[in-house]
């Protein structure tokens, strides 16, 4: 039996673009088009440049998820912040392990599904629009918490957060949904944070510093 399966269907193409991010390339694109029909070619070529990083920004890979019920693996591209238990949080009833992944606008930032199970609630807070890197993020700036059962029975929370510049979450999961370890969550635009909360006896894997990848590295094991 092979150890990694596709949460989603492969796309067809080879350089995959998430879907939000059409309207800001087409924009960038028509701008560069204009600029460079009216004769201003240094602002066509630095729309141009604008345009691809757009492009890049947008990019969504196809991962492989590795295949292990008791894994919880990161929804998110960056870089871990912390990693350790919490008290009293406002997503986890009672003690909980907690791991904090920070996104600079250079990381894919379409989000993934830290575990399958069905989404018992997704609850949206408003807030500001804090540097995501900062602990104090996690409970003041604009964040989206989906609540997630495993078949099992154990309990997950995933917080997308927004970030200094990012000024738009994208959930496409919502209550009662049944979803699959590594499946497209949303995404969160330009910049930011997401937060898991795990049941306390979590096996933590990664630690303060580490690069992880969405989809693919472990985070953990119940």
């Amino acid at each position: 039996m092979s150890k990694f399966s596709w949460s989603d269907t492969p796309g067809q193409v080879a350089f995959p673009i998430a879907k939000p991010g059409y309207p800001f390339i087409f924009a960038a694109a028509f701008t560069t088009a204009i600029l460079a029909l009216i004769g201003f070619k240094v602002l066509a070529f630095l729309c141009l440049l604008i345009t691809f990083f757009i492009c890049f920004f947008f990019r969504d890979p196809d991962r492989v998820v590795p295949k292990d019920d008791d894994a919880v693996i990161s929804p998110a591209d960056g870089e871990i912040v912390f990693a350790g238990e919490v008290n009293d949080s406002r997503y986890y009833e009672g003690d909980c392990m907690k791991i904090s992944v920070f996104m600079t606008v250079f990381n894919v930032h379409v989000n993934r599904m830290p575990c399958a199970g069905t989404i018992k609630k997704v609850t949206y807070y408003p807030g500001k629009f804090l540097n995501a890197s900062w602990d104090k993020a996690s409970e003041e700036n604009e964040r989206n918490a989906i609540f997630l059962e495993t078949p099992d029975g154990r309990k997950i929370c995933t917080v997308q957060i927004a970030g200094l510049i990012a000024r738009r979450i994208i959930c496409r999961v919502q209550e009662g949904d049944t979803v699959k370890q590594g499946q497209r969550l949303g995404m969160i635009c330009f910049g930011s944070r997401l937060d898991v909360y795990m049941p306390v006896d979590t096996q933590i894997k990664g630690s303060v510093g580490d690069k992880v990848s969405a989809g693919t590295s472990i985070l953990g094991y119940f």
